[in-house]
């Protein structure tokens, strides 16, 4: 059972990946190409390149994600130079094997209104990023030279990437103009919404730490008004070094507000800590929770 849960979660990560490394070429060749924005990584230096030099966009990913996969045999482990093969080749392939629909797609589409085709770009970026990076793999090309960065350098990929992704924006400014620059940053940041949706599902509930000196009755509240479980963890103050005591309990997002008044008017000095909560398992209250 346990070979067959764990078969089944590599076939869904699988068709994770195709399914967003497929609609990350449908964006770069519907949206990012035609309407000149240069958003992230070796895609966006392939649109400036095609315009500066006429280079095929399609030739440069190949070219540059074969030399940056060579690169990741050198300078990175095997286990993940095993997961940017895959990017490295599935992902100028896809850009290859989706432009006969885009060119289809092309004409159906209005591009009058360029917000429509902005907003579209977000929705379709943000998806199939999340959904890569979901599945544990990468596109190859700039992600190789992040790793490579984060494993010598200590920079964290995430800064790095910011950083990088900064750089191609401002040269797509240069080269396509000041609004487009500003279209493409637009992108980047409002689709990490879609990526954190897709990457950690939607937050259904609340987890509280509540450091209160009745806990009893706040206890008693969250038992009998709100039917749900919570946990008593011992705490010590670390500046007055006072012992203490913290719940700790989840409530759905629909009963936030109201716990969190009712907590308040039994202890208005009551210290909380409150942050959203993806997933919620076992537990001696499980059923009660409606959003399980």
């Amino acid at each position: 059972m346990k070979l067959l849960k764990e078969e089944k979660e590599t076939i869904l990560e699988g068709l994770s990946f195709v399914l967003g490394i497929s609609l990350y070429a449908l964006c770069f060749n519907l949206f990012l190409i035609p309407n000149e924005l240069v958003v992230s990584g070796f895609s966006g230096v392939a649109i400036v390149t095609q315009k500066l030099f006429g280079w095929n966009n399609q030739a440069f990913i190949y070219i540059t994600n074969f030399i940056l996969l060579w690169v990741s045999f050198i300078f990175l482990k095997p286990e993940t130079t095993k997961k940017n093969i895959v990017g490295s080749i599935m992902f100028p392939l896809m850009i290859t094997l989706t432009l006969p629909m885009a060119n289809f797609l092309n004409e159906k589409l209005i591009r009058d209104d360029f917000l429509i085709i902005l907003l579209f770009s977000i929705i379709l970026y943000g998806v199939s990023s999340g959904l890569i990076y979901r599945s544990g793999f990468s596109t190859g090309g700039s992600d190789i030279i992040m790793q490579i960065i984060n494993k010598y350098i200590k920079v964290g990929e995430s800064k790095s990437m910011i950083f990088a992704n900064s750089i191609i924006i401002f040269i797509g400014m240069l080269v396509f103009g000041f609004n487009k620059g500003v279209y493409s940053f637009i992108i980047l940041i409002t689709s990490t919404y879609f990526i954190d949706k897709i990457m950690f599902g939607i937050s259904d509930s609340k987890v509280f730490y509540i450091y209160t000196k009745k806990v009893r009755k706040i206890k008693k509240l969250i038992l009998q008004d709100f039917k749900t479980g919570l946990t008593i963890i011992p705490s010590r103050g670390g500046y007055s070094l006072k012992k203490g005591h913290m719940i700790m309990c989840v409530v759905s997002n629909q009963d936030y507000y109201i716990f969190k008044e009712k907590i308040l008017e039994i202890d208005p000095n009551a210290f909380l800590i409150i942050n959203k909560c993806y997933e919620v398992n076992g537990g001696v209250k499980r059923a009660n929770f409606h959003f399980l």
